[in-house]
């Protein structure tokens, strides 16, 4: 069984990124994934890898989103960043817009409380796949998927579940879908991602299962520590009570162009 060291773990957060489908990236000073107009577009910024200064490096990114056509630069900090691009993004007016809290733990060193009234199940039918999207489209005001974009979900979410790499967990409250999130396993780390509830269902308990379930697939799948990066407003606080230790903040930084 692998054990993770805090360098391992501060790592491993340090080297997440989503990668949408229908994205583009590019990798130069600092990672740039374009986001598609179905996520909400604009350009978002993180693991920022430079010998240049920090004016130079937001400089390129400035120019690079603008170059896609796109007026929003979203910046995520890391401590590992060299050079730290926080106060340069400050100075140029950036609105902070969201923390996140780094955790991590030991999978069988964590125990959540899920009330009986939650349940959770796994993502594996295109009916389930409607149900996350209409979860996902007030949450993260994304747009819905019309019905291709639903075939296409489903066929990534299976092939992901057969390679036993990603798993999407739907969680439901008296029936109702309300809750949902994915896990990927990645050299032993459990990465807990996309968890959300409904605004109606929170404070329920559907988030735990949706977290619990995770958990033990993600330890039948061969991980053994558990990463997440959960909102200090939100999930955070569960998070704590289930065992989780914090290993450091990430801050994200609005900026619109003109």
């Amino acid at each position: 069984m692998t054990t993770h060291t805090t360098d391992d773990i501060l790592r491993a957060a340090a080297a997440w990124a989503w990668f949408p489908r229908g994205s583009e990236q590019t990798n130069e000073h600092l990672l740039l994934v374009r986001y598609p107009s179905q996520l909400g577009g604009g350009v978002r910024a993180s693991q920022v890898s430079s010998t240049a200064d920090a004016a130079t490096v937001v400089d390129h990114a400035i120019e690079r989103t603008r170059g896609w056509g796109e007026d929003r630069l979203t910046f995520w900090t890391n401590p590992s960043d060299a050079p730290d691009l926080e106060a340069q993004m400050q100075r140029r007016g950036a609105e902070h817009i969201d923390t996140v809290a780094v955790f991590a733990r030991a999978i069988d060193e964590l125990a959540v409380d899920v009330p009986s009234a939650a349940t959770a199940e796994v993502v594996r039918t295109l009916d389930q796949v409607r149900e996350v999207d209409a979860i996902n489209v007030p949450v993260w005001e994304q747009v819905a998927l019309d019905d291709e974009g639903l075939r296409v979900e489903h066929e990534e979410v299976s092939a992901g579940l057969a390679a036993g790499e990603h798993v999407r967990v739907l969680a439901r409250l008296d029936g109702r879908a309300v809750s949902v999130g994915g896990c990927t396993i990645v050299d032993g780390f459990a990465r807990l991602w996309g968890a959300g509830t409904l605004a109606a269902a929170r404070g329920r308990g559907a988030y735990r299962a949706v977290l619990a379930e995770r958990l033990r697939l993600s330890a039948e799948l061969g991980a053994t520590t558990a990463l997440v990066k959960g909102r200090v407003s939100t999930s955070a606080p569960i998070l704590r009570r289930s065992g989780f230790r914090h290993f450091g903040d990430e801050r994200a930084y609005r900026l619109q162009l003109g």
